[in-house]
């Protein structure tokens, strides 16, 4: 299925779960953004999050978007309220993350045709997300339920899309791709800036590279969810 075929929902869902990660550009001031973006476009990243907690958020969403065209799909983060989602649209945002379920954005994010990741934990929160119209469900925290938990929540809910999110490193990642997570997210896990400090982007680069390989490796033996 081509791009053209596709709408923005479907096309997003199929190029998460290619590479299985959402990295997130979370920073303290204004920076060189697409230098962040692309670096974790060459690890292999093909979406980002950017968290609307980091200052000139809408700029560097618009600045991404604009210099990667449909090749990276930007998401905003931490989108509490429907007139900034539209602001994100506006700016050439494709995706609205939420860190729990609020509908008034969930229901903006769907009139506009966008894909809304909606934050969840418990299996009420999850089915309340996936009955207000979420394309996919973040859970957050994901280290507090682990890797397991992912497998209860599959056992109910089979058709969700999760991606988990606080706490997933290169150490965790596969077993929460093998308990039933389509993919991770995570922003500290990307963005160590002592590392960055001492071998400068391409840490990034690394860094998402070594995620996407330990996920391609993990789905290609995947158990079946009792």
């Amino acid at each position: 299925m081509s791009r053209s075929d596709e709408s923005l929902k479907e096309f997003t869902v199929r190029r998460i779960k290619e590479t299985g990660v959402l990295p997130c550009i979370k920073l303290h001031e204004k920076d060189d953004w697409v230098a962040y973006a692309q670096a974790m476009y060459d690890g292999g990243a093909r979406a980002l999050e950017v968290t609307m907690t980091t200052p000139g958020a809408l700029e560097a969403i618009e600045a991404i978007s604009g210099h990667f065209g449909k090749e990276m799909l930007v998401a905003a983060g931490t989108v509490l309220d429907a007139a900034t989602a539209r602001e994100v649209i506006l700016h050439g945002g494709s995706i609205i993350v939420n860190p729990c379920v609020i509908d008034d954005v969930i229901d903006l994010a769907n009139r506009y045709g966008n894909p809304v990741f909606s934050g969840a934990f418990t299996a009420t929160e999850v089915f309340t997300a996936m009955r207000s119209g979420a394309t996919m469900v973040k859970i957050f925290p994901g280290a507090l339920g682990g890797a397991k938990y992912m497998t209860n929540l599959k056992m109910v809910f089979p058709e969700v899309n999760l991606i988990p999110s606080g706490g997933i490193n290169l150490a965790n990642c596969a077993d929460f791709i093998k308990a039933g997570a389509c993919a991770v997210s995570g922003a500290r896990t990307f963005m160590d800036f002592d590392r960055i400090k001492e071998e400068g982007l391409g840490w990034i680069t690394k860094q998402v590279a070594a995620f996407v390989k330990a996920i391609a490796e993990a789905k290609k033996d995947l158990p079946d969810i009792p």
